[in-house]
């Protein structure tokens, strides 16, 4: 199934697993780049050592589960898995739109989950946007940006991918306010947050082709370019993801959710 690139997660994971899954999905990179260093990234060292962790345990882990599970999982139910995960992220949006002082967007957000959760049958189908009820998707990273809080270094996670030194002070507000999170029962609990990382994962196989040059950089460099457009609400220009055809030096890249 091929997803729109910009869906990742479907809407679902994004906030929190789109940079894990696009880590993952890189390749290997403990080698240094002979291009300039770049200043955004003070910590290189230390990220690509995390990166090439990431690249490990997607490569003999997550990939293959996802291969599996895009084998097993018909198109319909894969987007509907998707839809599900992403639905449930419109409270966060909603939350923070609210912190940004974004009320149009935090009334589609609330409208978005509404319809969607009760026409859409809990999410498992997009009505909203078949009506064109969008709604901007936003983290708490993107409220402290939008409050005026510098990002940081680039930082890579162990299992989440890129970061910054802001977003990552973020992810904290951005689990408790996903649903996910409150339920008590951890079997269903982690069974819930293990099909949404698979099923991103999944999401990602199609776009690993994109990458190229020095894998580290390529993601790096397009992950911060991706990052700056969302937290300025698309003032530096189009989104240059929106579609999978645009154009970056051999040395740059974005992406994607754990893998």
């Amino acid at each position: 199934m091929n997803r729109p690139f910009t869906t990742t997660f479907s809407r679902a994971a994004r906030p929190l697993l789109a940079g894990l899954a696009l880590v993952v999905l890189s390749g290997c990179a403990t080698t240094q780049s002979s291009a300039p260093a770049n200043p955004e990234d003070p910590w290189e060292g230390f990220n690509r050592g995390v990166f090439a962790f990431n690249e490990t345990l997607d490569r003999y882990a997550l990939k293959p589960v996802a291969q599996g599970y895009r084998f097993v999982t018909p198109d319909p139910v894969e987007t509907g898995v998707g839809n599900f995960f992403s639905n449930l992220g419109e409270i966060r949006t909603t939350l923070n739109s609210l912190l940004q002082g974004k009320g149009s967007n935090a009334s589609a957000s609330t409208g978005r989950f509404l319809l969607n959760s009760t026409v859409g049958v809990f999410g498992v189908f997009d009505v909203a946007s078949q009506m064109g009820l969008n709604a901007r998707q936003e983290d708490f990273g993107q409220t402290l940006g939008s409050w005026g809080l510098d990002s940081g270094p680039y930082l890579v996670l162990p299992l989440l991918g890129p970061s910054t030194l802001r977003d990552t002070g973020g992810l904290p507000v951005d689990m408790y306010t996903y649903p996910v999170t409150y339920v008590e029962d951890d079997v269903v609990r982690y069974s819930l947050r293990g099909l949404q990382i698979v099923d991103a994962r999944a999401g990602l196989l199609d776009q690993e082709k994109l990458i190229q040059g020095d894998r580290y950089s390529f993601i790096r460099d397009s992950w911060l370019q991706r990052r700056r457009f969302e937290v300025s609400d698309g003032e530096l220009g189009e989104d240059p993801f929106a579609t999978d055809d645009f154009d970056l030096e051999g040395s740059d890249f974005d992406d994607a959710f754990a893998e």
